[in-house]
């Protein structure tokens, strides 16, 4: 694909994003629907809604759903996909002869996407935020021991900080330490990785969305598109389902053996608790459902933590020097989102690869 054939699908800025993504839709002939983050404008002062774009039958018993901006600037990418997507007439034509639908999910943390933050209007990581409200809340002893190390009281962390921490991980392990950090917390509302103490608006939309449009369907394939873990360009293809064998043997016959399972220790990602993708679980009991995180590589995994650190200190700190704040914004957009051809091309490749081997397994299905 010509580079510049590749880049015209990315955006700039969630408003722009927002834009190509419903006029690609509009020129698809796609059913499109807009749900609106009433409480909250953008950095922009733009409307921040989770749009949804269904190519195909509402009644399609077969579902190929494709979702972005989980994590804010996180959907620079995923937008991207989505848009080359329904540009791609014929892609779109096999699913048609395949009597597979299309669904969309753009923008599912549209404050994140535009201000710039992985989480949500609240601090909340909406991958740690899909559980069972009415249990009790899961628990991470270590976090908050780990709290004061990961989000010191100036920043950049001075040496004695720096110090601290690497004492840490040598007495715990680097895995240990990172799964403190990054498997989720629900104790402190201004810390990283924090999951919410009740159903965020994100939450009670996807599952609207998935009650509404999935309704019909037997088979449901969902790729959710995340950057920031692994290999520069590279896509991870991570299993966030539930840890059964049948589901588990099912992603890999579609996507390949290397489809990693956070279960199973070898996966980028921590094995988190709540991921979006699991109220398919609650909201479609009916359908069988195959799904992906399909993670593309930006920076080495270290240096995009210590930016989410600090874009969550940030929050902490209000007052901070303009420029800053503006660094620190900056930093964590280049952390989850490369903005040069290269990268763009070889997220496409892989994009548009997945989805056919969805296709063909959806069809078998």
């Amino acid at each position: 694909m010509h580079s510049s054939a590749a880049t015209r699908h990315f955006s700039g800025t969630y408003a722009e994003a927002r834009r190509k993504f419903l006029d690609a839709a509009a020129a698809s002939g796609a059913t499109v629907e807009s749900f609106v983050l009433e409480a909250h404008r953008g950095a922009l002062g733009e409307t921040l809604a989770t749009d949804v774009a269904l190519v195909g039958s509402a009644n399609a018993t077969k579902l190929l759903l494709m979702s972005s901006g989980t994590h804010g600037p996180e959907g620079f990418c995923g937008s991207g996909c989505q848009v080359a997507t329904l540009h791609d007439a014929d892609l779109l034509e096999r699913l048609a002869q395949g009597g597979i639908a299309l669904l969309l999910v753009h923008a599912i943390n549209p404050h994140g996407f535009s201000h710039l933050h992985r989480t949500n209007e609240d601090n909340i990581d909406l991958n740690r935020n899909h559980i069972a409200f009415d249990a009790p809340l899961p628990v991470n002893t270590a976090y908050a021991e780990v709290e004061p190390l990961v989000l010191p009281a100036s920043w950049p962390p001075t040496a004695a900080d720096q110090a601290a921490m690497a004492a840490y991980i040598d007495k715990h392990g680097m895995r240990a330490y990172r799964t403190a950090v990054t498997s989720g917390q629900y104790t402190s509302p201004d810390g990283v990785f924090y999951g919410g103490t009740a159903p965020s608006w994100s939450n009670r939309t996807i599952r609207a969305i998935l009650r509404k449009y999935a309704s019909a369907a037997t088979d449901i394939a969902w790729i959710d598109v995340h950057t920031g873990l692994g290999p520069y360009g590279h896509g991870e293809k991570i299993y966030p389902g539930r840890n059964a064998v049948a589901d588990l043997a099912r992603a890999r016959a579609w996507w390949g053996a290397d489809v990693f399972a956070p279960f199973e220790g070898n996966s980028a990602s921590a094995d988190v608790s709540g991921p979006v993708v699991s109220t398919v679980y609650d909201e479609c009991p009916q359908a069988n459902a195959s799904m992906m995180g399909l993670e593309f590589g930006t920076l080495p995994d270290l240096e995009v933590l210590t930016r989410l650190r600090a874009d969550t200190w940030l929050r902490r700190h209000p007052e901070s020097p303009a420029a800053q704040q503006r660094q620190i914004r900056q930093d964590l957009r280049d952390a989850f989102y490369c903005d040069n051809d290269e990268w763009k091309g070889m997220v496409l490749g892989q994009t548009r690869v997945v989805l056919l081997q969805t296709l063909q397994g959806l069809k078998t299905a």
